[in-house]
């Protein structure tokens, strides 16, 4: 996994000192000591200083990007924990956790010292930075996966590292624009969900507002500026309705507490962009917390809230009877407050409240036998549990983080089980997923699904409410064509081991009967084709049998089409003039995955094309004077003839650059004329000026053929202020075999 905090200037390794001076973290008036202070006994706090020292003593003469000692950083990774009052293991291995990735030291020593918990705590968090790996990310897949699995055995790992994540991202300005971008990518995509995940709100938060800063700045920067204009604007207002709601909570006599809420940067952002909203149309920019002391005072503060204002129809949310995944619970509604205005409150009790900030941290912050709270260890245990199971099955580190991925949905479906339990999906999740969710054996023999009472296919989506009903059979299997619609990683996970264990002689059969009806197909008999034919493609393939290809074309892993095709590329020891006119292949355009048109030169009908079978993409068809054909020296026997369909009626995608003359109005005058001609256009793009009276516009046009181009162009030079058109074939970024 990339290291935030870039290169340190030396790396030295030494022996924890016997009398070391006490240093910063030990004074009384250091943060560090007045939060640990808080929870934690002499004996404990005298362990941290331990720990504190001897990571200080590892670091010496290291520094950070922003120029202070690198100590620095793990003591505010404990600071931002000790807020969550997590206990002595955590903070130590806070304190250490990169003295074995960055020093001598092993883990070995730190458990001696610490303690194995804290050894392991800490070797869960360590990089894989001994492991030769062949990219950066294959490198950084591998790294989440170790980082996973070390969390599922315990939770705390993704906790300290969520703490570090957090601090790096409070210091990144240290680091140059192209990096800060790659690490904001990286918390926006993994680590701001794992924290939502987990229930850290303020982490949550605090990460994907950081994200968005260094991701976006510009939009952030008049975000920021709108909304503390919009918050001096609205004081007086906010202050009269803040004033109400405690009037009206005061009369019904219930014991409360109000804060402001004000909603997160990038969550406005998020919310402009879906729904593609101006900022003035965003309503609940600023809302109301009620923290009320118990689950029945927060449906009678409720109660007296739709007695004050209004509430709009369709905006409440009951999490308490049915809380989040992650163990949030509140009740949302939004009132019409006065002079029009909307008002969102969240209600809740202060244990809600609690759990709200800390998530599964609240084990450690609140010693209690609460039965919500032990639900929510169940759940988030189960959650990692599925990550053992997704990881035992998925063979690589991509497709493992691809399944992670997915199951860190923040959006969720609720659906009632034939026993009224609630189960918790992503938005978008399918009959399958739910079959899976439920157990893996009911996904593998799943062959119906009954939604609310009526028969429904198993591709349906689930929606809020839904009571859902799993038909099995005994002798069902998984089906392929289930991996086109489930988004759960368990459920995709589950199909994908199923297909990789198949039998291989069962898969080998149904691989002969595909390739069968593929020769059959192109008129030619399968006992026509000869072992020289078939040795030519299993050295194509790297491959030494030829059930393995058989194999590979039943699990889906090769095309029995171009298996075909590449058979019949390499001709029999025969004069049969019948076989040999397959050699060439016909291209109609509508072959799906099948077929491939090169990215670099978008061949159309009527161009000379060539065919390249490329073993990750099946056949590519490039045009005969594609720049990537020259640029690189091909293996000319994967090379095949293949010729157009002369019944096209396909849009093909070309490239055209057009010189115009500095004018308005002259993408409206172009477009006007793409469109005369009875042409789409597929993409549009204006080169950076260069000053002078002309500029290129580039577009991405579909056309039938060569000779509807040419009309196309014809009619692109009738106007005046066109100056020189040309079709584009290979761009620096794209002159590559596809």
């Amino acid at each position: 996994m990339p290291h935030t905090h870039g290169e340190h200037h030396t790396r030295k390794s030494k022996s924890l000192p016997e009398e070391a001076d006490l240093l910063p973290a030990d004074r009384e008036d250091s943060p560090l000591t007045q939060l640990i202070r808080k929870y934690l006994n002499e004996e404990e706090v005298q362990l941290v200083w331990q720990a504190y020292r001897y990571a200080e003593h590892a670091h010496a003469g290291q520094t950070r990007k922003t120029g202070e000692p690198y100590i620095t950083h793990p003591i505010s990774v404990a600071c931002i924990l000790a807020r969550l009052h997590l206990d002595l293991p955590t903070l130590l291995a806070a304190l250490l956790h990169d003295v074995v990735e960055d020093t001598h030291v092993n883990s070995a020593e730190i458990a001696e010292l610490f303690g194995k918990q804290v050894g392991d705590l800490v070797d869960g968090l360590t990089k894989l930075d001994k492991v030769e790996l062949q990219t950066a990310t294959q490198a950084q897949a591998e790294n989440f996966r170790k980082m996973l699995l070390a969390m599922s055995q315990d939770v705390r790992v993704i906790l300290v590292k969520l703490a570090d994540r957090l601090h790096n991202m409070q210091t990144l300005d240290a680091m140059r624009p192209e990096k800060q971008k790659r690490i904001a990518r990286e918390t926006l995509d993994i680590y701001a969900p794992i924290a939502n995940r987990l229930g850290l709100n303020p982490i949550y938060h605090e990460l994907e507002d950081l994200s968005f800063k260094y991701l976006y700045p510009n939009r952030h920067r008049v975000i920021d500026k709108a909304i503390r204009t919009a918050r001096g604007n609205r004081k007086e207002v906010i202050g009269k309705i803040l004033e109400a709601i405690q009037n009206q909570l005061t009369q019904y006599q219930i014991a409360f507490d109000v804060q402001g809420r004000e909603k997160h940067l990038h969550s406005i952002y998020k919310k402009m962009s879906e729904k593609s909203l101006k900022l003035s149309q965003i309503s609940d920019i600023y809302g109301f917390r009620v923290i009320v002391k118990d689950t029945a005072s927060c449906y009678l503060a409720l109660g007296a809230l739709h007695a004050l204002y209004k509430p709009i129809p369709g905006r409440f949310k009951d999490y308490i009877a049915i809380p989040k995944a992650n163990g949030y619970q509140s009740l949302h509604t939004t009132l019409f407050g006065p002079f029009g205005t909307p008002i969102e409150v969240q209600i809740r009790s202060e244990e809600m409240h609690n759990i709200a900030d800390a998530g599964v941290a609240a084990h450690w912050l609140y010693k209690t036998t609460d039965a919500h709270l032990t639900k929510l260890q169940q759940q988030t245990h189960q959650w990692l549990q599925r990550l053992v199971e997704i990881q035992t099955e998925s063979d690589d580190s991509y497709e493992f983080l691809e399944h992670f991925k997915v199951d860190l949905f923040p959006d969720e479906v609720y659906v009632f089980t034939p026993k009224g339990n609630i189960m918790a999906l992503p938005r978008g999740s399918t009959a399958v997923d739910f079959a899976y969710a439920v157990h893996t054996d009911v996904g593998n023999s799943c062959v119906a699904v009954k939604i609310n009472n009526e028969l429904a296919p198993l591709r349906s989506e689930m929606r809020n409410g839904d009571h859902v009903e799993i038909i099995t059979a005994p002798l069902a299997k998984p089906n392929p064509a289930w991996l086109n619609y489930v988004v759960t990683g368990k459920a995709r996970s589950h199909i994908r081991h199923y297909l990789k264990t198949v039998k291989v002689e069962e898969s080998a059969q149904l691989g002969e009967r595909m390739l069968n009806i593929a020769l059959r197909a192109m008129h030619i008999e399968p006992q026509d084709i000869s072992d020289k034919q078939w040795q030519k493609v299993m050295n194509d393939y790297s491959t030494k049998t030829r059930q393995t290809i058989l194999t590979d074309i039943g699990l889906g892993k090769r095309n029995s089409l171009m298996v075909a095709h590449q058979l019949l590329a390499h001709p029999a020891e025969s004069d049969d003039k019948s076989t040999k006119t397959l050699d060439t292949i016909t291209i109609r355009g509508s072959e799906g995955m099948a077929v491939q048109f090169a990215q670099c030169c978008r061949p159309i009908p009527g161009d000379p094309i060539l065919g390249f079978i490329n073993k990750d993409k099946g056949l590519v068809i490039h045009t005969h004077d594609c720049p990537a054909i020259r640029k690189f020296k091909l293996d000319p026997e994967k090379w095949l003839d293949v010729e157009w369909d002369a019944d096209q009626k396909k849009l093909f995608k070309v490239n055209l650059r057009i010189t115009v003359s500095n004018e308005r109005g002259m993408l409206a005058k172009i477009a006007a004329t793409i469109a005369s001609a009875e042409s789409n256009i597929d993409n549009v793009s204006v080169e950076d000026s260069d000053g002078s009276q002309y500029s290129n516009v580039n577009f991405t046009v579909q056309v039938h053929n060569r000779v509807h181009l040419a009309d196309l162009i014809r009619n692109l030079r009738k106007i005046q202020q066109v100056v020189r058109i040309n079709r584009v074939k290979g761009t620096q970024a794209e002159q590559r075999i596809q």
